[in-house]
């Protein structure tokens, strides 16, 4: 089952899958293709057709990607799921170490190795693939038009990000996980299963695992003064998540409570507004071909 979104990345998925599919043809797969026309059909394209493909692949960026993992993660024993990137961070294909060739990505798919990988559920209907965040930059993604990222690619979101510095809000915060319970004002808040966010920010490898179970969950505290903003930067940029502003916490079970409604992305998308989110991680959900 191959589904394809047309619009990612810079829209060229539909003129490179030809040879990637002379691929998939040659591996012994017969691929049938599904179109995605609108947000959330990929999902949906997975809770009805999925089980009847033994494999499942995506061709598109990491919304499209985080779609087809919703649509896998509500099924039993769902079929491997491959992934052919095209879009314009492709968090999970760093993670991974997947090609960002389609033909490369496609021998990986037939060559390939099916391996474990955490899902995350948000609140009691949604998931996401790798990363849940609110706080500042986070509307970036989603804010930031279409055209510019398929014309500028990381460029869009940088500048995106720094129209943005003027209205950065701060958010009172209680944070309950595993092992405490932290109340803070913070200015960022994560909860990922990555070795990547936006291909920019770079979270040590060493420590974290995508099929262990648990949660990244950064925090970071709302600065006071500009030394305290520059700490920040410099903590983040050497991957210090152990300070007084910045923070790192393994966790598998998450709840963020707010004062009021705070708005958060999930796998670069809108996530909605919410006062209250809780996220559990499905541990070993889907597999990924590797």
């Amino acid at each position: 089952m191959l589904i394809l979104n047309p619009a990612a990345g810079n829209g060229n998925g539909v003129f490179s899958i030809g040879p990637a599919m002379e691929v998939l043809y040659r591996g012994g797969y017969i691929p049938t293709v599904f179109y995605t026309t609108e947000a959330g059909e990929a999902t949906r394209l997975v809770l009805k057709h999925a089980m009847e493909y033994d494999c499942v692949t995506c061709v598109g960026g990491d919304g499209t990607l985080s779609e087809t993992v919703a649509g896998l993660a509500q099924l039993d024993s769902p079929p491997p799921l491959g992934y052919i990137p095209q879009g314009t961070a492709n968090d999970v294909a760093s993670s991974l170490n997947l090609p960002r060739n389609p033909v490369q990505a496609a021998k990986t798919i037939v060559n390939g190795k099916a391996v474990k990988q955490d899902v995350g559920k948000f609140n009691e209907s949604d998931y996401f693939t790798y990363i849940a965040a609110f706080g500042a930059f986070t509307e970036v993604s989603y804010e930031t038009p279409r055209e510019n990222k398929q014309t500028l690619g990381h460029l869009a979101y940088v500048l995106q990000g720094m129209s943005q510095l003027p209205k950065l809000n701060s958010y009172p915060t209680v944070v309950e996980y595993d092992d405490g319970v932290i109340s803070a004002d913070l200015l960022f808040g994560s909860v990922s299963n990555t070795k990547s966010v936006g291909g920019i920010v770079k979270l040590k490898k060493s420590g974290i695992e995508l099929n262990d179970g648990l949660f990244e969950v950064v925090l970071v505290r709302n600065p006071t003064n500009v030394i305290e903003m520059n700490k920040i930067a410099s903590t983040i940029l050497l991957q210090n998540f152990s300070g007084s502003q910045v923070m790192m916490v393994q966790s598998k079970h998450v709840k963020f409570t707010f004062d009021k409604p705070v708005k958060w992305t999930r796998d670069g998308e809108a996530g909605g507004a919410h006062q209250e989110v809780v996220l559990e991680n499905m541990h070993s959900a889907i597999s990924f071909l590797i």
